[in-house]
């Protein structure tokens, strides 16, 4: 990085909501401060936040970069902030590039950034840009200068639905921070408040909404009749919230297997690796952008069961370290899962496991990458 070089962000939030996309944003700045920290000549940086506001939480403040924050009442008037305020920004700096980080953006920045002669990526991330989007966003993908997603998957779904080139797309993958998902013993306190004690457990971690159904909760209940008959002691440990509660908990009712499903609630991040060390095994046959779940759970050595045609190729590196079978076949999950708790794989050793994905989706490999795309 030159010393001329700047570079400027734009984010419709990062603080003021929590979801997949503002997760993997903030892994994706804490790349980058990690880059410009180790730079003799770091680049002036400015983030442009539409729906952030200034007392809103920021463990990022640093030196180094500018925060602009425009969140507004009424909204309208944040969005002709931002229109203003980056106008002007492009304008008197002239940024080496701009990053886009929301496909509802693109359209402003290709229309400031064009005129100027300024690069622009946009940055995406799953099913937002999986089809076919308005005439204007699809030019704004066409005319950037790269796009980064987060899977092949994902790439090749934005491709195919809005005729992109694939060889404009750059993966910038989803990671797991290592030293926040460890291994370790079942909670106790955990086996007794769900009565999981002396139970073979296997789990999932999903929003349980009507829209969501793709996660696959009812397919692993409708796989559980066929997984009991080998392992009677087997229950299924169900973390999430949402308006789907009530039909998974009559289908369980109905397969007579209610007595075998704990439906555990919303649980907080800061808690969820002990919940995963309570699993022997990590289910969720869904149709994932990518599924950063399942590299938290093989972060603490636990081994994992995906869908077979998403971006959970990926983080299960195409079977090599999970099992991936089709995501709506309950006899085919109920399969899946009696091998795991076998424990006879390879995929089921923890520490290597562990190893074997922190390896591919750690802070420090996205940090590489992202300098690479640098």
């Amino acid at each position: 990085m030159s010393k001329q070089s700047n570079y400027t962000f734009v984010f419709l939030e990062i603080f003021s909501q929590e979801g997949g996309i503002q997760a993997y944003v903030k892994d994706v700045i804490l790349a980058y401060i990690s880059l410009i920290e180790q730079s003799q000549n770091p680049p002036t940086t400015d983030i442009f936040l539409l729906r952030d506001s200034p007392d809103c939480d920021n463990p990022f403040k640093t030196d180094l970069i500018n925060f602009h924050y425009l969140k507004t009442i009424p909204p309208w008037k944040g969005r002709l902030n931002l229109a203003f305020s980056l106008l002007n920004h492009l304008i008197k700096t002239r940024p080496k590039k701009v990053f886009c980080g929301h496909i509802n953006l693109a359209t402003l920045i290709q229309f400031f950034c064009q005129p100027l002669g300024i690069p622009y990526t946009i940055l995406t991330y799953g099913k937002e840009v999986w089809k076919p989007l308005p005439k204007s966003q699809q030019k704004a993908l066409q005319n950037a200068d790269s796009i980064w997603t987060i899977s092949r998957y994902s790439r090749d779904r934005l491709c195919e639905a809005n005729k992109i080139d694939p060889k404009t797309v750059e993966i910038l993958p989803c990671i797991v921070k290592g030293n926040q998902f460890t291994p370790g013993e079942k909670p106790p306190e955990l086996l007794l408040k769900y009565g999981l004690k002396d139970a073979k457990i296997i789990m999932t971690v999903a929003r349980l909404w009507s829209g969501d159904i793709y996660k696959g909760v009812d397919v692993t209940i409708r796989a559980l009749p066929k997984i009991l008959q080998s392992r009677p002691n087997v229950k299924y440990l169900v973390i999430g919230r949402g308006d789907d509660l009530p039909r998974l908990e009559e289908l369980a009712k109905d397969l007579g297997v209610s007595d075998r499903v704990v439906f555990a609630g919303f649980v907080p991040t800061e808690d969820l690796v002990k919940h995963y060390r309570v699993a022997d095994a990590y289910i969720m046959p869904s149709q994932e952008g990518f599924g950063i779940v399942y590299l938290e759970a093989m972060a603490c050595g636990i081994p994992v069961l995906s869908g077979d045609a998403d971006g959970s190729a990926d983080p299960l590196q195409d079977g090599r370290v999970g099992w991936r079978v089709s995501h709506r076949d309950a006899e085919a999950v109920a399969q899946g899962c009696l091998e795991i708790l076998q424990g006879n794989d390879q995929r089921c050793q923890g520490t290597w496991l562990r190893e074997s994905t922190l390896e591919q989706f750690s802070p420090e490999t996205l940090s590489k990458k992202l300098a690479s795309l640098i």
